[in-house]
């Protein structure tokens, strides 16, 4: 059985991994089931997960409308390496994860080759560029969706759709004592720890860590500073972004602050999230991970001016924040473009670091988003991606 996964950031490659693991144990368990060989779009995690890797999704993980033409050449020719593959080795089946520029535009050629596209999470249609809803039911066979609104929107436009939970509603939280990490990074347990997550794409970073850092820097060196460096990412190149954007504000002369706060890059986004006090986490899955921890965080997003300029005119929704959607009000402060500031960072900080009504607020309000994300109480998601591809498999 050959399948071929395409997921092209770091929290697809988190669920195509996931989905893997599934499937290999489902396989296993069928005797009448030829072997499993995987290959496709992905990083380190899918690797790891047993998958060929043909295109690292780093090299094509560019976010906004315009930031994007300049790599049009090089996305293109990546985009063909896959399309040589496909026609090679022929799978048996497709699952596309997320990344809709790129796999929308996949989904028609594989259609055309015959190959049923299975399309696990979502892209947000129902939030922008609706129209794109055409290629989803001309080119995806259905759609394994993990939020529960999700189901009911394809539903009104004649797609398929199963909401299958989300991944992440199901995690257990990570085992690391605080007194372990702290030891394995050298961070001082007596203060509180604060997580800063820019992103997982250089693009991301560049426009995110400048503002969380003057946040830091106002805050002082009272905390710890937490920075995962997600997969798509490499560490010096992260920790010389914090160097230089903490090089950029002058330190506030003020008897609470000894020095410019420390930075710490660490590999474990979740367990950082888990144990630290708040979070100013750029919008993505990540904002979904504080939410299922149940960690109080500050949203915050950027792009091109002329990106935002267009996009938001496009934006069908309330809120920018999953778990502010899922809720279906605003649970956490989101701080986008222009209001994105470090002293607006500071301020939502404040006020869920300390103890008090609006940090317990927040709280419950995230458990109530994590119980809206469990969905099957005893599937997991991935299990169920996996029986979806091996229906699918069964059918042909």
């Amino acid at each position: 059985m050959r399948l071929l996964i395409s997921a092209g950031e770091a929290s697809g490659e988190m669920y195509g991994a996931g989905l893997l693991d599934a499937l290999r144990t489902k396989v296993a368990a069928r005797p009448d089931l030829a072997p499993l060989e995987c290959f496709g779009v992905g990083g380190q995690l899918m690797r790891a997960a047993g998958c060929d890797i043909v295109v690292d999704a780093s090299r094509i993980a560019v976010v906004g409308l315009f930031e994007v033409v300049k790599h049009l050449p090089g996305i293109y020719a990546e985009f063909h390496r896959v399309l040589r593959e496909v026609d090679c080795r022929r799978p048996d089946v497709a699952v596309l994860i997320d990344f809709p520029d790129w796999n929308l535009r996949l989904a028609r050629e594989l259609h055309a080759r015959g190959i049923p596209v299975l399309y696990y999470v979502s892209p947000q249609l129902w939030a922008w560029r609706r129209g794109r809803i055409s290629l989803v039911k001309d080119y995806v066979r259905k759609m394994l969706v993990i939020f529960p609104f999700e189901r009911e929107f394809y539903a009104s436009h004649g797609v398929e759709a199963e909401f299958v939970g989300h991944p992440l509603g199901r995690l257990e939280p990570p085992k690391v004592s605080r007194a372990c990490f702290a030891q394995e990074y050298r961070l001082d347990e007596s203060k509180p720890w604060v997580a800063l997550l820019p992103g997982s794409r250089r693009g991301e970073v560049c426009r995110h860590v400048k503002e969380m850092i003057g946040a830091a820097v106002l805050l002082g060196d009272g905390y710890e500073y937490l920075v995962p460096v997600a997969s798509t990412l490499e560490r010096n190149w992260v920790e010389q972004q914090a160097q230089s954007a903490c090089r950029q504000f002058e330190r506030p002369a003020s008897a609470n602050h000894s020095g410019y706060p420390r930075f710490t890059c660490v590999a474990d986004a979740r367990t950082a999230l888990l144990l630290s006090r708040a979070a100013v986490v750029a919008s993505g899955t990540a904002t979904v991970e504080a939410a299922v921890l149940g960690t109080p965080s500050v949203m915050v997003y950027r792009v091109a001016p002329l990106t935002y300029a267009f996009g938001k005119r496009l934006v069908k929704v309330p809120f920018y924040s999953m778990p502010n959607l899922i809720a279906g009000r605003e649970v956490i402060p989101e701080l986008v473009q222009h209001d994105f500031t470090a002293q607006n960072v500071f301020d939502c900080l404040s006020d869920i670091l300390e103890e008090g009504t609006a940090r317990q607020n927040m709280i419950a309000g995230l458990a109530e988003v994590r119980e809206k994300l469990r969905g099957n109480a005893l599937v997991s998601p991935n299990e169920q991606a996996a029986d979806a591809v091996l229906n699918v498999l069964a059918r042909r």
